[in-house]
Parts: C-alpha cells; structure tokens; sequence
C-alpha cells in the first residue's frame, strides 16, 4: 500500500480511537430531567456539577444565594446529595426559612404517589409543594440583595 491510501486509514483509526473519550456536556437541568426531577430544583447561577459512580452528585453555585419558591430558600456555593430516581437525599448545604428560622432541607422527593407534587423533608417536618414551581431554575440573589428586597417590600426597617 502507498503512504496515499494509507493515510485516510490512519486518520479514521485514530478518530475512532478518541471520539469515545470525548464527553457530551449536560446542564444540570438535563440531569435531573433524566432522573425523574423538576429542572428547577436548582437555581439559575450552577457553575459546574460532579456526579460520581456511586450517585453522589455535588453542584457548585457561582457564589451562596437566596431564591424563593414558596419561600425563601437558601443555596450553600456548593450543595451535594446523593442522586437516584426522583430523589435527592442527604442533601447539604440547601435550608429553608420557615416561620424565621433556617432550617436544613435533608431530601426532596419528586416521585411521592400524588402527581404534580414534590416532597420537602425539612427536619422537623414534611412540606408538599406544587411541582409547578420547580420548573424553570429561580433566579437566586445574593443573601444581602434578598433581604434589602424584603425590607423595601415589607417596609421594614432591617439592621444589619
């Protein structure tokens, strides 16, 4: 064979060789909607997403932030849980404000027997919300923007 026919061979062999090492990028919007979850369970400002073998999947925030669903909902820079079908648990770094307190989201659950509902375990206690408001990512602030928000609209007067 002549080093002309040879080099197309060559060329497809090592393509075939490297396509598979390449990785096609998904949002973490993508992810969740594959694993039976509503695309805006996290906010709009994701920098990046790991999910290991075993299912522990950590997403990481451009910076910490507050959003509101149904309230407001705080966002460690880095929130990790482990991933399984309509499911996150385990989770850290997600609280919840409920009656002026913070407290720990532990685990949501999108795959509860009553459709269009997405469980909340906050420690203490079960929250069902309409699965309406995951779907589309919230905008999330910053801690101090949220709260001067809060304080225009509610007329208080906020010390920090």
């Amino acid at each position: 064979m002549s080093m002309k026919t040879l080099a197309p061979v060559f060329v497809l062999t090592a393509l075939f060789f490297l396509l598979p090492l390449t990785t096609t990028t998904t949002t973490i919007q993508d992810l969740l909607r594959s694993r039976g979850l509503p695309v805006g369970i996290f906010p709009n400002n994701v920098k990046s997403y790991q999910l290991d073998r075993d299912g522990r999947l950590e997403v990481e925030l451009e910076s910490s932030c507050m959003a509101e669903f149904d309230g407001r909902v705080y966002f460690d820079r880095v929130v990790t849980a482990n991933l399984s079908y309509g499911g996150l648990v385990g989770l850290e770094g997600l609280s919840q404000e409920e009656l002026f307190l913070w407290l720990p989201i532990k685990c949501i659950t999108a795959n509860d027997p009553s459709p269009g509902i997405i469980l909340f375990d906050i420690v203490v206690a079960h929250k069902q919300l309409s699965i309406s408001l995951f779907e589309v990512p919230p905008s999330c602030m910053p801690q101090e923007v949220m709260l001067e928000e809060l304080d225009r609209k509610e007329g208080f007067g906020f010390q920090k």
